[in-house]
């Protein structure tokens, strides 16, 4: 019997599509297709588009042929016929020759390179576009936007059930099948869902060897393979990257150049600081990779008989028996109870313990209604189970329940019907939960980094003035016929590599770095370190409400509705039936050791009214003189319902006799037809008390007197749910978290736009956001979607006091009186509608309520589209995608404290307390409250140091872990409260302050550098090798320590410049270019006003250094407009300290100064000759002086006033 049921492996994670039809036998005809996104069905989640290749021969590819076939047969065939001046001596090349033979293996290098780098460019290059599937070996895939890039990936070839070829590839660990016959497309292997329960039932497991063989060669193994690669893997990825490969080239031209020190430091440097970048990249890559399913034996029915098989070898439509874990393994795969009930801690998932029951007979399965009630999901802990009262037909019990095997390691992509016929786009791993969080972690959004677009477009501007400085060389070099053509040219290619400093990527990370250290101190993890400087450009502000802005703790206010008007009664005057009503209606079970689990909510409501739950389905009252109830059925709360209601029982007083009631509670406007008789302002007072921001649900209560246990197993919802008696609204509010107010104060006064989305009432979300001030208008308007088909969207006003059509355009001219408030509905038809007016509206809108997570998602990615820079905060799972897709995501980690007590080192009489918080651990440290006798000394440090142990455990555990939204946020907050919303901006503003002034740094240096390489490299003033490896060295400590600036401890409500390419930046650096440019051509002349005349025309350019007057001047002179650009350009307040408050670097700029005034005045004729200076004339001396000072304050009054006038950007927002 084929396999039924679902178990999906981790390597074939996809949806639960539709079953693929039996295949008729016979040969069928081979189908000629066009290549491209015609393989693709329409509308996949994940992939765009797949292009089918062949691999080229070896001979045969672009990065072969070319050079293998003509270049170097040229070279060598000219080479030979003497075409450059040399005969059969080898040993003789000329300098052409060799410029030529360079020129092709620097061309063949860099077309190999760009095959690593470009997948599009990789298969241009190495394979040929194949319009037959069936003889393709590759296939290029690329995915749908925001879900990784393009892959080339191997082709498939299996062999089907009816013995023909299938064809299929593994993409993002989802397996993608080419359906031959009719869609002729690549699709999602399918899963045969939406049969009646009783199928399932029915099914005997796999009989045969080689029914499990055909189900693995479908689907796969259920292994959930998260690979690290090694040191070796990783380091060879950096080192083919770009800007390394750069590096590299430009060491190579100055050891040509004899540079041989200069050349070894920085090659050093740039090895020792990538090695440090992949060693921190193989730790996150570990941490996030720790959240996999690691295999265990598990009990599984094969071959007629129970037997233990690894977890990761098992295939969909396996029957396993699940249990409580004593090593607290995780579920192996989604698995569909048959028989028997579970709580299941979905911690990892929801953040939720859930109850789990098995199906009736003839219930038709259908995923998206029944996967919260009846699926235990992939990488979920089972915390009780309770065995089948019998054991089912064909199984043989094995002493605990029976689950069959539905989808394996991840949770499976709900569906909307899963009815045979019906293809459902996504997959195992691109649905929900488990499994499409590891898949948005490992392959979602590229990696923000470094090497952006800007640092390019920055080295083009700064390479127009080394294309004019190495063009001069050449012209001017070529004069003189008795010069090396060969050195000119090396010399012309220094001088254009060295417009891109080989420190630039170091200096960046070096920011960014030290960002990280202060974050880590702030208890903030983070996984993309190059997101900082975002945070700085940050625009708009995006919060999740519940367990973000509010607390998680929930308040039962009391109950409205028995009294007059919205009068709430407090808990301990309500009625006995509302009693009854609370204790009963709730999903709520508890555990062995007593701990209650379920919802949230049903928690704080059984709490608050002070009943106990037992473990047999009763509750007893603590707090009132009443009988207890059993629960007999439980009809659950499900989002299409928006109700619940339960079957109970008490006895009668001196009877034996059963009493049964029915409890219902759900959503106001639900229950109301529901209610045999209503209070005349029931609508008024739900609404009333939802504007002041709390949870309301309705209460009915009904008798149904004495059943028999046939009726009281058979009745059905429909029999509980009418002619109820109302017996209250139970209201429950989220009070907002200690300093939500203060902080969403310091983010608006910084000059930002604050959003909200939430998945909750618009009421609710709309009073919370005027509690925190988001609001400040008089009236908010919340957009009503058309009743009817065709109609027009309404504003409403929450009070309906306002009702305006939605008219076309921008919606400016309204958000300038009223707050506007997006619900999901609304959002959805205007999807639907008019796509175009959703995005005028979007930056207007500032309560999003309602929304589900796809529409988080929506909302943040339509504003980045529009140009405005994202932050996104939450914590909860459903903010997963939206956090990912944000510029800054940053994820509050679940029940975690608001803020956390620092540690202060303890005097040694002090108590040593634990680490939960207060509670002395062991006898030694309870008796150490005061000062310990002699005889306790032993034991006193005994127990301090397995505290100080404790501590360093506590400091190395990783906090990363499933189910956490940060394990797919760039930041991760340990504590829950938002404050670290404004250590982040403040770190990103820094770093990104820091940033751009080394921009201009690099670029002051780059400028002047390209002048002396030039037009002093004609006039024969080069510098020793000592002198230019003190120089970098000097170099490398300032832009260390200027990296190294701390922010200020308030935000300021002036924003930082957000780019590099704006008119303060570029007449800045022009305007202190040109003062530090004069200076130098001034003491050029006077110096060499002062030296010996030439007597040589030509200049000889390839001696040996000899130290002279010009020489010396010159690097004097460098030295200190090195010093005078750290100086100027340092910003200081308001994004980070001042300079006198950067020690460091005010050290670091004292000892160049030091070193100048030294090397100026020649107080140490050795020190002067150990650096190849000559001894200078003491009026010489005061000109330079007096140079150097005019250059410095020049320099420094252009950038100041230029600050002023174009130094502050203004917020683009709609605020």
């Amino acid at each position: 019997m084929a396999a039924v049921g679902n178990a999906v492996p981790c390597g074939a994670r996809p949806c639960g599509a539709r079953p693929s039809r039996q295949a008729r036998p016979g040969p069928q005809p081979r189908a000629l297709l066009a290549a491209g996104p015609a393989l693709i069905a329409s509308g996949d989640e994940l992939v765009a588009a797949v292009w089918p290749y062949r691999r080229l021969a070896l001979l045969r590819r672009l990065t072969v042929l070319p050079f293998a076939g003509l270049l170097y047969p040229a070279w060598l065939g000219a080479a030979a016929a003497g075409c450059w001046g040399w005969g059969s001596n080898w040993a003789q090349i000329p300098e052409a020759a060799l410029l030529v033979f360079a020129t092709i293996c620097l061309a063949h290098a860099l077309t190999v390179l760009s095959g690593h780098w470009s997948v599009h460019a990789h298969c241009a290059l190495t394979c040929t576009p194949e319009y037959d599937p069936s003889k393709a070996t590759f296939v290029k895939v690329v995915p749908t936007p925001n879900n990784g890039s393009a892959e080339l990936v191997a082709l498939h070839r299996d062999e089907g059930e009816d013995g023909l070829e299938v064809l299929s590839f593994e993409f993002q660990k989802i397996k993608y099948s080419y359906d031959a016959r009719e869609k002729k497309q690549f699709l999602p292997v399918a899963f045969p869902v939406g049969n009646a329960f009783s199928f399932y039932q029915g099914h005997r497991g796999f009989q045969e060897d080689s029914e499990i063989r055909a189900a693995e060669k479908k689907f796969g193994s259920n292994k959930a393979e998260m690979v690290v690669p090694d040191f070796s893997e990783l380091f060879k990825e950096r080192a083919t990257a770009p800007f390394f490969v750069f590096q590299v080239f430009c060491v190579g031209l100055w050891c040509l150049d004899e540079y041989w020190y200069y050349s070894v430091f920085t090659l050093s440097m740039l090895v020792a600081f990538e090695a440090s970048l992949v060693q921190q990249q193989m730790r996150n890559m570990s941490e996030i990779r720790k959240m996999g399913n690691k295999p265990h034996m598990i009990q599984v029915y094969r071959s007629r008989k129970w037997r233990p098989i690894a977890s990761d070898d098992i295939v969909p439509g396996d029957i396993v028996s699940i249990g409580r874990s004593p090593q607290e393994n995780l579920v192996p795969c989604d698995v569909l109870l048959l028989r028997g009930r579970c709580i299941v801690d979905e911690a990892m998932l929801t953040g939720e313990s859930e109850p789990i029951e098995d199906l009736s007979q003839d219930r038709v399965l259908d995923l998206q209604a029944d996967s919260r009630l009846h699926v235990i999901f992939g990488g979920t802990k089972v915390v009780q189970h309770i065995p089948p009262q019998k054991a089912t037909t064909g199984l043989k019990r094995s002493g605990r329940q029976r689950v069959r095997g539905l989808r394996p390691a991840d949770r499976i992509q709900h569906l909307p019907g899963a009815a045979l016929g019906r293809t459902q786009a996504g997959g195992l791993w691109a649905g929900s939960g488990h499994g499409k969080l590891l898949r948005t972690i490992l392959f979602g959004v590229k990696r923000v980094t470094a090497n952006n677009l800007e640092t390019f477009i920055f080295i083009l501007f700064l390479l127009v003035f080394a294309i004019a400085a190495a063009a001069y060389v050449w012209i001017e070099g070529t004069k003189d016929p008795g010069r090396s053509r060969y050195k000119l040219f090396l010399e012309c290619t220094l001088i254009l590599t060295s417009v891109v400093p080989p420190e630039l990527p170091i200096e960046l990370s070096l920011a960014v770095n030290t960002s990280l250290i202060a974050l880590a101190k702030l208890y903030m993890y983070c996984t993309e370190p190059f997101r900082i400087p975002f945070a700085g450009k940050v625009e708009v502000c995006c919060f999740d409400k519940t367990g973000t802005l509010t607390s998680d703790s929930l308040v039962v206010r009391g109950v409205a509705g028995l009294r007059d008007g919205k009068e709430v009664t407090p808990v301990s005057s309500i009625p006995v039936e509302t009693h009854r009503a609370l204790a009963s209606c709730h999903s709520l079970m508890q555990l062995d050791d007593g701990t209650l689990v379920g919802d949230p909510l049903e928690k704080a409501m059984l709490t608050a009214v002070d009943w106990t739950l037992t473990k047999d389905e009763k509750v007893f009252p603590r707090s009132i003189k009443t009988q207890g109830l059993k629960i007999h059925q439980r009809f659950h709360f499900a989002s299409a319902l928006k109700r619940m209601s339960v079957l109970a029982s008490y006895e009668k007083l001196g009877s034996t006799d059963l009493c049964y009631i029915a409890a219902v509670k759900g959503a106001p406007e639900t229950l109301h037809s529901m209610f045999a008789q209503c209070p005349p302002d029931y609508h008024d007072i739900h609404t009333e008390i939802s504007r002041e921001g709390a949870r309301v649900l309705a209460l009915g209560y009904k008798e149904l007197g004495h059943l028999t246990h046939q009726q009281a197993r058979e009745v059905k919802r429909e029999a509980l749910e009418c002619s109820l008696k109302f017996v209250g609204f139970i209201v429950v509010s989220c009070p907002l978290k200690a300093d939500s107010k203060a902080v969403i104060r310091e983010i608006q006064n910084a000059s930002h736009r604050v959003v909200m989305i939430t998945g909750d009432n618009p009421l609710t979300a709309c009073h919370v956001a005027q509690e925190l001030r988001f609001i400040e208008k008089a009236h908010t308007l919340i957009l009503q979607p058309p009743s009817e088909k065709g109609g027009l969207c309404t504003w409403r006003s929450i009070d309906s006091s306002i009702a305006l059509p939605l008219t076309p355009g921008s919606p400016r001219t309204l958000a300038r009186e009223h707050a506007l408030c997006l619900t999901g509905d609304g959002l959805a038809h205007l999807q639907a509608s008019d796509p175009q007016q959703l995005l005028y509206l979007i930056p207007h809108v500032q309560v999003f309520a309602r929304v589900a997570p796809k529409q988080k998602e929506f909302v943040i990615t339509s504003l980045k589209e529009l140009g405005y820079v994202t932050l996104m905060c939450g914590d909860g799972t459903n903010d997963v995608g939206a956090l990912k897709h944000a510029d800054v995501g940053v994820a509050l980690l679940a029940n975690a404290p608001e803020r956390v007590v620092e540690r202060r080192r303890r005097p040694r009489d002090s108590p040593v307390l634990s680490n939960s918080g207060g509670r002395a651990t062991s006898r030694a440290a309870r008796q150490r409250s005061g000062l310990p006798p002699p005889e306790e000394q032993p034991a006193s440090q005994r127990d301090r140091l397995s505290q100080v142990l404790r501590d360093l455990e506590d400091e190395n555990a990783p906090i990363v872990k499933l189910g956490d939204a940060s394990i797919a946020a760039p930041f991760t907050s340990k504590l829950s409260s938002i404050q670290c919303i404004c250590h982040v901006i403040k770190q990103g503003r820094c770093t990104l302050v820091t940033t751009l002034q080394m921009f201009k740094i690099l670029a002051l240096n780059a400028l002047i550098l390209a002048y002396s390489q030039s037009v002093l490299y004609l006039e024969g003033v080069k510098f020793s090798d000592f002198q230019a490896t003190l120089q970098g060295l000097l170099l490398a400590g300032c832009f260390l320590f200027i990296s190294r600036s701390k922010p200020l401890k308030t935000l300021s409500r002036e924003r930082p410049l957000p780019n590099i390419f704006n008119l303060y930046t570029i007449l800045t650096v022009m305007l202190q270019f040109a003062v530090h440019f004069l200076s130098l051509v001034y003491l050029y002349r006077e110096a060499q006003a002062r030296s010996p005349e030439k007597q040589e025309q030509f200049v000889d350019l390839y001696k040996e250094f000899e130290p002279s007057l010009v020489n010396s001047t010159v690097y004097i002179m460098a030295m200190a407009m090195q010093m005078a650009t750290f100086a100027i350009n340092y910003k200081g307040p308001p994004f980070m300290e001042s300079l006198p408050e950067n020690k460091p670097l005010l050290w670091s700029l004292a000892v160049s100064l030091l070193a100048i005034i030294g090397l100026l005045l020649g107080s140490s004729p050795d020190f002067n000759s150990q650096f190849g200076l000559v001894d200078i004339p003491v009026e010489f001396k005061l000109v330079i002086a007096q140079v150097l000072l005019l250059d410095f304050c020049l320099a420094l009054l252009a950038d100041r006033v230029l600050q002023f006038f174009l130094g502050t950007p203004k917020l683009k927002v709609p605020s």
